[in-house]
């Protein structure tokens, strides 16, 4: 499956992908699809004054949790709505919550006190539409809090009607970690439903061993053994994926709310930094289309604003000058309409339609490169039809698919990571910083001067600075697994460049000291 999306990349793209590592002058071949150069002028003007604004990045990559953050997750609430006056709408409150007691410093207890006060709102966003029904089908969610340091937690919510024979209100059972693992969280939520349903005083046990249980590496399997009446004991599985930003996502829902050339400007207008609105009649749909948007810009990560759910009484948020995705309930539409935003594109995801653009959404990405997209995403079931019986196989070739149009546009960064590694004024090794990366000799080595005018853009986003500073902290991964390949298959003269930065890979840190692998 993945020689074959290479090779649509490939025929698309043609044989001529780079110059030589040592050329130095401007190639006249390619097609230029920046008609307009004043518009082309006009994006790399917005970027840098975007830059000016937000400050260089602060990666949102998370290193090695302390010891004490080693725990699947931080806390658990249930959210239930409460009627304070008559004819008033109905406010949402934490009506329980596990553990009861925070015991961690100060710090974090001040920002968890903070957090339960909004936490209710993400839970309803829909508060005032709410009146007790008698059915009512359980539905998943998602929301992302973002901490004063950059750092984000994710409130994993199962919205399900109490049992019972009149007419009630639903509640909403949370549980907030800083784990992106949004598969493994459904499982344990399925697990509450399950509880939930023959006694509410099953669920904190259950919850209680979830948070005792070892905390597990990525790529590995943990189980909880848990007592349920009827049952007996029962050993639940649950596993971490090896990389929680592509696994798991449920691009499907993505595709059958967005027709294929509108997926593809929403994700151009992300690659640009812009700020975009989602809206949806259904919670589970807003949080899942923009769960699988942001996965699809990997191995990029989005450094800005990110409220897959926002409350109607954050509305405000959507007229900062910032970038940002955000998702909001279509009930709130009206209330959009008398704010004063700008440069927003707005996406119905219920009517597959955008309600405001900027006009230029379908010219920002590479021709050859949008035109391989276009192709492999339009036979993706076709492709996933012919890979091993998997429910994740669509999944994977969309991943892939995305993965491949990055490595094509920066799969060659590697042969431009130099300046080696820098002591700081003790003496020890020091982390390199971004003047190790020869970015103009990077952008010139492209061929292809509509990818040229693209990079000359991209590269001034906090998502690109961010991707250089992990690349520099040698991270490996999927991606880089992927542009080794795609280096392997370069002409020998090319060659040359990647062997030397094989042999910068060649080493590990052992305390303040580099010990050199054996390299052939």
């Amino acid at each position: 499956m993945v020689l074959k999306i290479n090779g649509i990349f490939e025929l698309r793209r043609g044989k001529k992908r780079m110059k030589r590592v040592s050329q130095s002058t401007e190639s006249s071949s390619g097609r230029v699809y920046f008609n307009d150069v004043s518009a082309h002028s006009q994006r790399l003007s917005s970027v840098q004054s975007m830059l000016r604004q937000t400050g260089r990045c602060r990666t949102l990559e998370r290193g090695p949790m302390d010891l004490q953050e080693r725990k699947l997750f931080e806390y658990f609430i249930v959210v239930a709505l409460q009627n304070t006056k008559a004819g008033a709408p109905y406010l949402p409150e934490v009506t329980q919550q596990f553990p009861i007691k925070l015991e961690r410093s100060f710090k974090f207890m001040r920002e968890t006190e903070d957090q339960l006060k909004v936490i209710p709102q993400f839970c309803f966003p829909d508060a005032k539409d709410w009146a007790p029904v008698d059915n009512f089908p359980s539905e998943t969610f998602s929301f992302v809090l973002t901490g004063e340091d950059g750092s984000r937690r994710f409130g994993y919510c199962r919205r399900l009607l109490p049992s019972g024979k009149s007419r009630r209100l639903p509640e909403v059972y949370c549980i907030v970690s800083r784990l992106g693992c949004f598969d493994l969280f459904s499982k344990i939520l399925d697990e509450v439903e399950k509880r939930r349903a023959i006694s509410p005083a099953l669920v904190q046990p259950f919850m209680r061993g979830i948070m005792e249980a070892p905390f597990p590496a990525p790529g590995r399997t943990i189980t909880v053994k848990n007592f349920l009446p009827g049952s007996g004991t029962e050993v639940i599985e649950l596993c971490r994926p090896s990389d929680s930003r592509l696994e798991h996502v449920d691009f499907e829902c993505l595709f059958s709310s967005l027709s294929l050339r509108l997926l593809l400007r929403v994700f151009a207008s992300l690659l640009l930094e812009r700020r975009v609105l989602f809206t949806a009649d259904k919670l589970s749909t807003l949080s899942q289309c923009c769960h699988a948007m942001v996965a699809l810009l990997y191995p990029f990560t989005w450094q800005h604003t990110y409220i897959p759910v926002l409350p109607p009484s954050m509305l405000d948020i959507v007229c900062t000058p910032t970038p940002f995705i955000v998702g909001l309930l279509s009930s709130s539409l009206p209330s959009l309409k008398e704010l004063p935003i700008e440069e927003v594109l707005v996406v119905d995801l219920g009517n597959s339609r955008f309600l405001r653009q900027l006009d230029d959404e379908d010219s920002i990405l590479p021709h050859k490169l949008q035109a391989a997209l276009e192709h492999i995403l339009d036979k993706r079931k076709e492709l996933a039809s012919e890979m091993p019986t998997d429910s994740s196989s669509l999944s994977t070739v969309v991943s892939e698919t995305f993965v491949r149009f990055f490595v094509e546009m920066v799969g060659h960064y590697p042969l431009f990571m130099g300046g080696g590694d820098r002591e700081d004024e003790s003496g020890a090794p020091s982390s390199p910083t971004l003047s190790c990366f020869q970015r103009e000799a990077f952008r010139k080595a492209v061929t292809s001067k509509s990818l040229k005018r693209f990079l000359e853009v991209f590269m001034e986003t906090q998502m690109f600075a961010g991707f250089v500073a992990e690349r520099e902290q040698r991270r490996q991964g999927l991606f880089e697994v992927r542009s080794q390949d795609y280096l392997d298959s370069l002409p020998g003269s090319e060659q040359r460049g990647v062997n030397k930065f094989l042999k910068g890979l060649g080493c590990c840190w052992v305390g303040q000291k580099t010990i050199p692998f054996c390299t052939v």
